[in-house]
């Protein structure tokens, strides 16, 4: 089989520790290409793949013929850049959140089925070991229905984490549009509608910026969420967990409660009503401090070797994102959102 031909649009962290080394020990890839502004940066993985850099996505795609592309650059640039790839016949891997806005979000769906392509979005709770065997447990149905739910996604800010540190885009609001919400929640509105296999009916969030200095950009939120099956529950992403991070979940059932990612981070507790307990050690979920495969390359690389569309689709990146959409409403509106 030919390996599929990839360029990475955007070398910043989320490429540097996870797209790139993902793609290099894939053994059905070659990397042919990379972009970034700071056309450095492109050029240090260029050279070690015996690639093209490029400052500009566009003329990388004029250039080079490529099978697939991930998106790994500011928010703002989401939508723009998987069109143009799409429409140069390319499969898409977006970064989270998929867009800007709904609209951004549909027009990068209709742009990769008009062109024949996948479209897949990078929400890589989904995969994560912890949530992978909660989703299991909950199928099993002997938790019975899930009543109320707590998911929290926190750490100290992206400036422990982006390339450019306190100067990184996710402080710069025409580049990342939104902050913690963007960057953390709707990988828990993704997450919370996987495990329920449920829809967010409404929303309303208080989404604020409380601590980081020099930036409109939400640096904490707390949402109430109203599960189309009834369900309701609170979606917490903040920045400001100085004290390290929290991604946890906790789903309130009908013959018991389960605990996912906490304290430890890599384990899945079950504790049933009538006193069993259950704990479930599986390994762990990546953290900014701690990479583990994300599997998010493995999976969108998988499609396209088989030909199968992505579960992690364009339609469920939006999904998600219309959540987030949601609390802003809501937090501009003070008003509750029906989605």
């Amino acid at each position: 089989m030919n390996k599929i031909k990839v360029a990475v649009i955007g070398c910043g962290a989320i490429a540097q520790r996870r797209h790139i080394p993902e793609y290099e020990h894939n053994p059905n890839v070659e990397l042919i290409a990379f972009c970034d502004p700071v056309i450095a940066r492109a050029e240090k993985y260029a050279e070690k793949h015996g690639a093209k850099a490029y400052a500009n996505y566009q003329e990388l795609l004029q250039h080079e013929k490529v099978d697939a592309v991930s998106v790994c650059t500011p928010n703002a640039l989401h939508a723009p850049v998987a069109i143009a790839a799409a429409n140069a016949g390319a499969h898409v891997l977006v970064e989270k959140p998929m867009a800007a806005t709904a609209e951004e979000g549909q027009a990068m769906i209709d742009a990769a089925s008009r062109n024949g392509v996948y479209l897949m979005v990078g929400h890589n709770q989904r995969l994560m070991p912890p949530h992978v065997k909660a989703k299991e447990i909950l199928e099993s149905g002997k938790l019975g229905k899930v009543l109320t739910f707590r998911t929290t996604f926190g750490h100290p800010g992206p400036e422990g984490w982006s390339v450019d540190g306190r100067d990184s885009w996710f402080f710069r609001k025409e580049e990342a549009i939104m902050g913690a919400m963007g960057d953390l929640g709707v990988h828990k509105s993704d997450l919370i509608r996987y495990l329920l296999n449920d829809e967010v009916a409404d929303v309303a969030a208080f989404v604020s910026t409380l601590h980081k200095e020099g930036t409109d950009v939400d640096d904490n939120a707390t949402c109430v969420l109203r599960m189309k099956s009834g369900a309701i529950g609170t979606l917490v992403a903040s920045w400001t967990y100085y004290k390290g991070g929290d991604n946890s979940t906790v789903l309130w059932c009908e013959n018991g409660v389960m605990e996912i990612g906490a304290p430890s981070g890599d384990e899945v507790t079950v504790k049933f009503r009538n006193g069993n307990v259950d704990t479930y050690k599986v390994g762990a979920m990546a953290t900014n401090e701690k990479q583990t495969d994300s599997g998010v390359v493995a999976a969108f690389v998988q499609s396209i070797v088989t030909s199968t569309p992505p579960s992690i689709s364009g339609e469920e990146g939006l999904r998600s994102l219309k959540v987030i959409l949601g609390a802003f409403e809501s937090q501009a509106t003070g008003r509750v959102i029906a989605l």
